[in-house]
């Protein structure tokens, strides 16, 4: 099994993350043909193989968060574009026993989506969850997208090309994050960290 391969099987299976990765199959499969992709096409553009393509369109893997990047900055989407069912109108209450979680391969990284998906939009709001001592580095999204991040618990090294700033609780910082980036763990217990994502413009 490559690493492609076991990073989308990172996660166990319940019927979350099943539900979850049946919404990501049907969305991606609709977006890809949207814009006459083949998988193929996909697969050479995303930098990941065919296989890995079809069997998260078929709902047989859970891509964890970096290859979803991958795929999305490949069909030129926001993140949520893959996740959103389309239901929409009037109050949405998000259950935290419902939310949707995306975890790193080896799971020391994860962010809940605390937003609805469903419509388009430019902007996403994350609550992510670092293990101690840890580091999650990200590719640059789509040109002129931001990220705005406030630190809730722990001591955070935020990294955006040459630039880099350490956060403590209560701290924010707001950066362009069409540059590779990354963010590190630098306390001994859990961090806690609310990001919201800024899209240049709204696509779906």
């Amino acid at each position: 099994m490559s690493v492609e391969e076991e990073a989308a099987h990172s996660i166990g299976p319940d019927a979350r993350v099943d539900e979850l990765g049946a919404v990501i199959g049907i969305n991606l499969r609709r977006l890809r043909t949207k814009r006459g992709l083949s998988l193929e096409a996909l697969a050479k553009q995303a930098g990941v193989s065919r296989a890995m393509i079809g069997q998260i369109e078929g709902g047989r893997s859970m891509p964890t968060i970096g290859l979803l990047w991958k795929i999305t900055r490949a069909l030129g989407v926001p993140f949520a574009a893959l996740m959103g069912s389309g239901a929409g109108g009037g109050m949405t209450v998000l259950k935290a026993d419902k939310a949707k979680v995306l975890s790193s391969r080896n799971g020391s990284f994860s962010s809940r989506a605390l937003f609805p998906f469903d419509s388009e939009r430019r902007v996403e709001f994350y609550e992510l969850t670092m293990k101690p001592n840890s580091l999650e580095e990200a590719e640059g999204h789509a040109p002129g997208t931001t990220e705005n991040l406030t630190v809730s618990k722990g001591k955070i090294e935020i990294t955006a090309g040459a630039e880099h700033a350490v956060l403590e609780p209560g701290d924010s910082v707001h950066f362009l994050a069409d540059v590779p980036h990354s963010y590190k763990n630098l306390s001994g217990g859990e961090a806690v960290l609310f990001l919201v994502m800024t899209y240049a413009q709204a696509v779906g």
